[in-house]
């Protein structure tokens, strides 16, 4: 007989495959984040699983954004073998981007459950009042911004000037 805690994570397990799935073929054919689905996703089966309400929201974004690394790190390389990687761009955001991913942590360690909630709301209703009447028009740049501009979000900008 299977011990009741393995098979609970079996469940979770097989759960969270299946909705992996859904996620990525949303994401892939309305081109929003995998986030914006996975997170309410894995909320109700957080609450099926008993976890509690208390932790529930900020679990779900962990966990969402732990599957960004392997994600991102994958489309880095696909980008990268196929010659679109634009090098000083990557050398200019990594250190804010890593010191943002750190402070944003410290942030949630303290933040209550309502916070995380909101702020989905509030970032997942923008982005599909977006998706659903967006124009071209609300685009602010063709481009990326230049050196200046770039070189100004880089929280170690004297060394990026080397």
């Amino acid at each position: 007989m299977i011990d009741p805690s393995i098979s609970e994570i079996v469940w979770l397990l097989v759960a969270i495959i299946a909705a992996g799935i859904v996620t990525g073929l949303l994401a892939g054919v309305f081109g929003i984040g995998g986030g914006a689905v996975i997170v309410p996703v894995l909320f109700e089966l957080f609450r099926l699983f008993g976890v509690p309400d208390t932790v529930r929201m900020q679990l779900c974004v962990g966990t969402s954004l732990a599957i960004i690394l392997p994600t991102a790190w994958r489309s880095y390389r696909a980008h990268k073998a196929r010659g679109v990687v634009v090098p000083e761009v990557l050398r200019v955001w990594t250190a804010p981007e890593i010191a943002g991913v750190l402070l944003g942590a410290v942030i949630a360690a303290f933040a209550p459950a309502a916070i995380f909630k909101i702020a989905f709301v509030v970032i997942g209703g923008t982005i599909a009042g977006k998706l659903l009447f967006g124009r071209d028009s609300w685009r602010l740049a063709d481009d990326l911004p230049g050196r200046p501009a770039m070189l100004a979000t880089d929280l170690r900008s004297g060394s990026a000037r080397r």
